[in-house]
């Protein structure tokens, strides 16, 4: 491509490039110079043409350059970051004995580790790469089995990787190619000193590459203690906005409304599609989806406080839509992700703009289209202003009842409106 076309090509993907010497984006997987048996994969799971964040990202990464992508979940950024870290695997002397991982990938949940190592199987069989799952909250004894065989890629959540590390379960000695996935999130969730601390045991030399939805200071600030000279790919603005295919409803109730609108929802809505409802509390999950049984809707619940086995017989019931109606924390909220959620109803609006935008993610993936419901309260009134321009950039209409809250009200104060209280979200993964 011609720098022109390179331009044209940037501005209608909504790709902005910050750093020297950036590779042009590639317009097909053929570009990319994946070996074969990486666009076999890629043909097997049907994609016909690289995403934005991957157009940009792949030629980046495989140039074995430190990289910050920032783009929405849904977007396709997985692969952006697993199809290079095969190539380098690939690239490596083999694992000798003891030898630890070549490729770490930390992340927030379980549910996204483990979905990420879906993806690691996928495309990493064909050349016999073995990847393993290391997360807390079930027996440790097959994920130490794992390691100690030996696997080429690792995907963690950061307190268990720091148990396996400190019982010499495996070690990162080997580890060239470092991902941080949903950097914001893990900040979010009190993991810094985890996340520095097992930055510190990993070689100096390595590839890092950095994601995050949002880019808040904390997030920046890490950045710059772990990345040497990055590229930097944004998809569409780095402010914080809503996937435009998502179709959002605000209501302004009160909170002995919720209830019985849910009902009325449901009834309007229930056609066999996927419906997942957000509630604050691990309790109100339980009280809610038990009102829904004895009522008669075929509702699930997945939290925290649920054993592994359980949140994974919730989801397989979710996903194949035996159970259409799904109520979840937010531990639920990102990487969780579902095929052709049609409907995400907030019976309880998110306690930051960031958990609202990634709620309502979970529907509008990979093209299609999705409906999000919000009841919103007098209580979460200090939300309207910013929760206003959301849905104006987004092209979606503001009920009369919504802009007079917004007009009445301060905005949150600091810490209220992004990053809540470190304390409160440890222990989830």
């Amino acid at each position: 491509m011609t720098e022109a076309q390179v331009e044209e090509y940037r501005r209608l993907r909504e790709i902005t490039v910050e750093g020297r010497d950036i590779p042009k984006p590639v317009k097909s997987f053929r570009d990319v110079g994946f070996p074969d048996y990486v666009l076999e994969e890629i043909k097997k799971a049907g994609f016909t043409e690289p995403t934005p964040i991957q157009s940009q990202g792949w030629p980046m990464a495989l140039k074995g350059r430190d990289l910050i992508g920032i783009a929405e979940t849904g977007s396709g950024k997985t692969l952006s970051y697993l199809l290079p870290a095969i190539v380098h695997v690939n690239a490596q002397p083999i694992l000798a004995h003891g030898d630890g991982p070549i490729v770490l990938v930390l992340a927030p949940t379980r549910e996204l580790a483990v979905q990420i190592q879906q993806e690691a199987s996928k495309f990493g069989s064909s050349s016999k790469i073995k990847s393993t799952c290391i997360y807390g909250g079930v027996p440790k004894g097959p994920q130490v089995r794992d390691l100690q065989k030996g696997v080429e890629i690792v995907i963690a959540t950061p307190g268990r990787l720091i148990d396996m590390m400190e019982s010499n379960n495996t070690n990162l000695r080997r580890v060239t190619y470092l991902v941080l996935d949903e950097a914001d999130r893990m900040l979010d969730m009190g993991f810094d000193p985890q996340i520095r601390k097992i930055v510190s045991h990993i070689r100096p030399d390595r590839q890092t590459l950095y994601w995050s939805a949002t880019w808040p200071k904390e997030v920046e600030q890490l950045s710059k203690k772990f990345l040497y000279n990055p590229y930097k790919v944004i998809i569409g603005s780095s402010d914080l906005k809503a996937n435009r295919a998502i179709r959002q409803i605000v209501d302004v109730i009160s909170e002995s409304q919720k209830y019985n609108k849910l009902v009325k929802l449901l009834e309007d809505i229930m056609d066999g599609s996927r419906i997942l409802v957000f509630l604050d509390t691990k309790k109100g999950c339980d009280q809610i989806t038990r009102q829904l049984r004895m009522d008669g809707w075929p509702a699930l619940s997945i939290h925290g406080d649920k054993s592994q086995a359980e949140r994974d017989w919730v989801l397989s019931e979710f996903r194949s839509g035996k159970s259409p109606i799904m109520t979840a924390t937010d531990v639920a909220a990102r990487g969780l992700d579902v095929k052709d959620v049609k409907y995400v109803i907030n019976y309880d609006f998110p306690g930051s703009l960031e958990d609202y935008v990634h709620r309502i993610g979970r529907t509008g993936r990979a093209g299609a289209k999705g409906t999000a419901y919000t009841f919103f309260t007098v209580a979460n009134a200090r939300f309207a202003k910013e929760l206003i321009s959301i849905l104006q950039e987004a092209g979606q209409k503001v009920s009369p009842e919504l802009s007079s809250m917004g007009r009445s009200t301060a905005p949150p104060p600091p810490g209220l409106g992004g990053f809540r209280d470190r304390g409160s979200r440890r222990g989830w993964s």
